[in-house]
């Protein structure tokens, strides 16, 4: 009977100790994935910002000449990022592939003309910069005409305030959720040992003495999920660089081992904490008051 008892507490201990790992990795992989949010939401929106393009549309009388050295110089400017020369032979393709016509059938000529799309770095996209840009270029004796998506680039520019302000609330709730689960966890696993925390206080153990032992399992609990969830985010990490490689996640190493060191951290700390105070509550409790 006594054997049968022992292995029934060993069984439920387990549990206990699987339960609280578990949690402590899935609310540690949820904090690693909001991190990851936070470090890349400007990357992101730098990607998308850097979408946007000025379109320069030449005029037919130059030479091949002047617009290299047009390029150049659009090249060398602080605001471009690249430039990209479509002439209006490969426009003409361009067109018959996504439309399925050769309007030089019954044009029987070419309408389109050689361009340049300047690809403007993410600091530069702003309704302000864009157009100081676009005026530039209107002046220019090369260039017929320009265009860029203005509403695009006013709706980016809103947009990406907004949603910086979104991820930073957001980021304070999920971590006093993370902070919650975890302390949570914790003071379940205590909770169904404080007749042992009580009984060893009876027989003259200090707090520091009795309190000791359910820390360090407790650190190790959060080292192991710590392990887990970091596991988790590495797998993530590199998923998202293999299928999205135009956001660079693994190219800051330095950011992505602090953000991997401060998870792992996060978790020892917290568990470090929630046992401390979890026994000290029931260290401070009266006999007749654990049975409630």
């Amino acid at each position: 009977m006594s054997k049968s008892f022992e292995k029934y507490q060993k069984r439920r201990l387990r549990s206990s100790y699987l339960s609280v790992i578990v949690s402590i990795a899935l609310v540690l992989f949820m904090l690693g994935i909001l991190g990851l949010l936070i470090l890349n939401t400007k990357k992101v929106s730098d990607y998308f910002k850097e979408q946007a393009a000025i379109t320069l549309y030449l005029k037919d009388e130059i030479s091949k000449e002047q617009i290299k050295k047009l390029q150049s110089s659009i090249d060398k400017e602080a605001f471009t990022k690249e430039t990209k020369f479509t002439s209006k032979e490969t426009a003409a393709e361009i067109y018959k592939k996504e439309n399925g016509e050769d309007f030089m059938n019954f044009l029987g000529y070419n309408p389109l003309q050689n361009s340049i799309d300047i690809f403007v770095k993410a600091d530069f996209v702003t309704p302000e910069k864009m157009d100081e840009i676009a005026k530039k270029y209107r002046k220019n004796q090369f260039i017929e005409d320009l265009s860029y998506d203005k509403p695009l680039i006013d709706l980016l520019t809103k947009n990406v305030k907004r949603i910086s302000l979104f991820i930073l609330i957001f980021s304070a709730l999920s971590t006093l959720v993370v902070v919650v689960l975890i302390n949570s966890s914790i003071r379940l696993s205590i909770y169904s040992k404080r007749f042992t925390i009580k009984t060893m206080q009876m027989v003259g153990a200090t707090k520091r003495f009795i309190r000791r032992p359910f820390i360090w399992g407790s650190i190790r609990l959060g080292i192991i999920g710590g392990l887990i969830a970091l596991s988790a985010l590495a797998g993530f990490v590199f998923y998202i660089h293999k299928n999205f490689p135009e956001f660079n996640m693994i190219n800051d190493k330095i950011q992505l081992a602090g953000l991997f060191g401060g998870v792992f951290l996060i978790g020892i700390l917290i568990t470090w904490l929630s046992t401390f105070f979890a026994t000290q509550r029931f260290l401070n409790l009266r006999t007749d008051e654990l049975y409630y």
